[in-house]
């Protein structure tokens, strides 16, 4: 089984996730921000992972803090389960439509962390979160994944569109990437031998 449970508090946030790479799509997720916890269901529910995610943090300052940090250990999480990374797909992309927005995700989970986020947002927040915030979410998730993020809206007008089509985007690209292939004979995929 290919899970992980990470916990992380400062004085800022406490959180602890539980992941399952090999799910079902179930989840269990309570952060204190409503529209976070709809985010993060789409990537359990579109990924096909078992989510658990339990985060208090500052909210009296604003969601910075909680986003922010959710994102490092979601990421952590990812790491931790993917283990040696031996046999991993590694590479994969996915375009979601939402409406009028379609956002498209590709991930590497090279080792490498980089995260791209290209969006044009029409508000300074949506679900009382900043959009800022989506974006550094990405980026986030990229570096304790150790993974290389890019994540576009193609077009849109609608802001919870364009965030809730990225996030459906990482779930089907993270699923796609982290699957199995049984012609790598449990091999790591890459010309150097280690992720």
């Amino acid at each position: 089984m290919r899970t992980a449970t990470v916990t992380r508090e400062t004085k800022e946030t406490k959180i602890e996730i539980e992941l399952n790479l090999d799910g079902s799509g179930q989840y269990d997720i309570a952060t204190g921000l409503g529209f976070l916890d709809h985010m993060l269901t789409h990537i359990a529910a579109h990924g096909m992972f078992n989510l658990t995610v339990h985060a208090e943090g500052d909210l009296h300052i604003d969601p910075h803090h909680t986003v922010e940090d959710v994102a490092l250990v979601l990421g952590s999480a990812v790491d931790q389960a993917l283990g040696n990374r031996k046999g991993i797909t590694r590479m994969a992309h996915a375009y979601v439509p939402m409406d009028e927005t379609l956002g498209f995700v590709a991930v590497d989970l090279s080792g490498r962390p980089y995260g791209v986020v290209d969006v044009v947002w029409a508000a300074y927040e949506v679900g009382g979160i900043p959009v800022t915030l989506w974006e550094h979410f990405f980026e986030s998730f990229a570096v304790t994944a150790r993974a290389n993020i890019h994540a576009r809206v193609l077009y849109g007008r609608d802001d919870h569109h364009k965030t809730e089509a990225l996030f459906k985007a990482l779930g089907r690209a993270l699923d796609m990437a982290v699957c199995i292939d049984p012609r790598r004979a449990g091999t790591v995929p890459s010309t150097k031998g280690i992720l």
